[in-house]
């Protein structure tokens, strides 16, 4: 059996996976795989939580295939956790939310992401439309998570 993939290698990995992409603000965008990272590790979260975080938006944004998660040295649970986050094309937010909260770990990452997305100082940086739309939508997703009990954590 292969060695399973240290955090360090996964993040390496991540980077390069991601290398070229910016968020919304122009940001690079492994800035924001380092800050969920972070707000998972910050949560308590474990490491396959944190390699999941790492890699959350992987596949979603075609930085790395379905393929490679399915045949990477990763733990079950990340690879489930990161397939839990992977949005698809179409789908309602009720229905992504509902595989998250179905899947062991995935809320934690998705909580640590969320703060990060709804980080003011990110925002900040959008216009007021795009503000606005992204803000009522990573409360609705906050609330079809349960999330709301408490205010958001950076």
């Amino acid at each position: 059996m292969t060695e399973p993939l240290t955090l360090a290698e996964i993040e390496a990995l991540a980077r390069t996976a991601h290398e070229g992409q910016t968020d919304k603000a122009g940001r690079p965008y492994a800035e924001h795989l380092q800050a969920v990272a972070e707000g998972v590790r910050a949560r308590g979260g474990d490491a396959d939580q944190i390699a999941a975080a790492w890699l959350h938006d992987a596949v979603e944004d075609d930085a790395l295939s379905e393929l490679w998660l399915t045949e990477a040295a990763l733990s079950q649970r990340t690879k489930d956790i990161v397939r839990a986050l992977t949005k698809r094309a179409g789908e309602p937010p009720e229905t992504y939310a509902a595989r998250i909260l179905a899947t062991p770990g995935a809320v934690l990452v998705k909580e640590a992401d969320l703060a990060h997305n709804a980080d003011p100082a990110r925002l900040a940086m959008l216009d007021a439309p795009t503000r606005n739309r992204l803000t009522e939508k990573y409360a609705n997703m906050r609330e079809l998570l349960a999330l709301n009990s408490g205010p958001a954590t950076p």
